[in-house]
């Protein structure tokens, strides 16, 4: 497939552009508007690795109580009354999308009780316009935004349907988000970072629970934190595992996008899900 047709497949998924247009670029582009019908299946499917409508799940949308106000968030669990271990899950720059959603439910499908925490909670929920949810998010102090999802770590101890044992894993903004929500929660057990810019190595220290990192080969800006970050974990006594995967670009777990690396995106998928239920039993 062209360079530029994924590229309009990203726009697409992302909702930068309307099917609409995306049929009248992709004609330019392939010469024909038949040709539709080869890329068709990715533009219906992707991003629906999980049954939005799954019998065995209950998905919620909830509020939690965090320092500068109530924090909305998306709780997929298991149906049952059995106490399981929770994990928070952080969105990319573009907010809690579907596609984030997604990643929700399926953690919840793997035995976790999964909360999506919405970064975009001050100004109303996420906006379906991705570039307009960016520009929210970035509006937001930093530093609120993080003890706003520190919270959902004292929340989810004391959930009555969780075992008290709480993990945290996030996507590029995300990634950096879960970062720092184990610097500032002794009390989180497990964290597994996508991709995410490190913290200060002064910080480091701070962080109490098990780290499993995910970085792609080719992503060289966030790439350039590792060596130091290995370096103050080390000297820390902090346990921790890094997985590069080689090949991949920055987001290759997003299926929504262009740079997604199916490869990649399976066995760091199938890495955290291990890592989570080891540290969270």
């Amino acid at each position: 497939m062209k360079k530029e047709i994924k590229t309009l497949l990203d726009d697409l998924n992302q909702g930068r552009i309307s099917r609409r247009e995306f049929v009248r670029r992709f004609t330019v582009l392939a010469g024909s508007a038949a040709a539709i019908w080869s890329v068709l299946p990715e533009m219906n499917a992707r991003g629906q690795i999980s049954d939005p409508e799954d019998p065995n799940l209950i998905v919620e949308t909830i509020t939690y109580p965090a320092p500068h106000g109530d924090m909305m968030a998306c709780l997929a669990r298991p149906k049952g009354e059995e106490k399981l271990p929770a994990v928070i899950v952080i969105h990319e720059n573009r907010g809690l999308n579907e596609h984030i959603k997604d990643v929700t439910r399926r953690m919840a499908q793997e035995g976790f009780i999964a909360l999506a925490p919405d970064g975009n909670s001050s100004t109303g929920g996420t906006p379906d316009d991705p570039d307009a949810a960016r520009q929210a998010l970035y509006a937001v102090d930093r530093e609120k935004q993080a003890e706003n999802f520190t919270a959902a770590v004292a929340y989810l101890k004391t959930h009555p349907l969780t075992t008290g044992k709480v993990g945290c894993t996030g996507f590029c903004w995300g990634g950096a988000m879960t970062n720092q929500v184990a610097v500032r929660s002794p009390e989180l057990d497990a964290a597994v970072p996508y991709y995410g810019s490190v913290p200060a190595s002064e910080d480091v220290p701070k962080i109490k629970a098990a780290l499993m990192c995910h970085y792609a080969g080719e992503d060289p800006r966030i790439n350039a934190g590792i060596p130091e970050f290995e370096e103050a974990m080390k000297k820390t006594g902090i346990e921790y595992q890094i997985y590069i995967y080689e090949g991949a670009y920055h987001a290759f777990n997003n299926d929504t996008g262009s740079r997604y690396h199916e490869e990649a995106a399976k066995l760091a998928w199938k890495r955290t899900v291990g890592f989570f239920r080891e540290k969270l039993k």
